[in-house]
């Protein structure tokens, strides 16, 4: 079984900055694809960014050169560093990972339980 932990939500003011972390632990061979979903009340949960081993990464339109995404492999955990902070990102962010627990090429989809970022206006 795999684990994912978040941390690094909160409340902060528009324009402030929040770092997110998302360790992944347990049976892991290796760490395809790591990424932050978020869900807003009322909305349906969206991609924020992911990171595709061997590939670039990807981000929303609406984060697009606020948000930096970033992944240490060693410790299997990435991270979500953002900056210029809008009340319409207040929702709760979830990390993704699709994992690898064997050499084989069978990949699972694991999820967090989800850390709550508010930002006041």
């Amino acid at each position: 079984q795999v684990q994912l932990v978040e941390s690094g939500g909160g409340l902060v003011q528009a324009g402030g900055s929040l770092r997110l972390s998302c360790a992944a632990s347990g049976s892991i061979f290796s760490v395809q694809v790591m990424g932050w979903y978020r869900q807003a009340p009322g909305k349906q949960r969206e991609l924020v960014a992911q990171i595709i081993s061997g590939s670039s990464a990807y981000y929303a339109d609406s984060v697009k050169g606020r948000f930096t995404i970033s992944r240490d492999d060693a410790k299997n955990t990435a991270y979500l560093q953002m900056d210029s902070l809008k009340p319409e990102d207040t929702a709760v962010y979830y990390c993704r990972a699709v994992v690898r627990t064997t050499p084989l090429p069978l990949d699972y989809q694991y999820w967090g339980p989800g850390t709550q970022v508010t930002v006041s206006s």
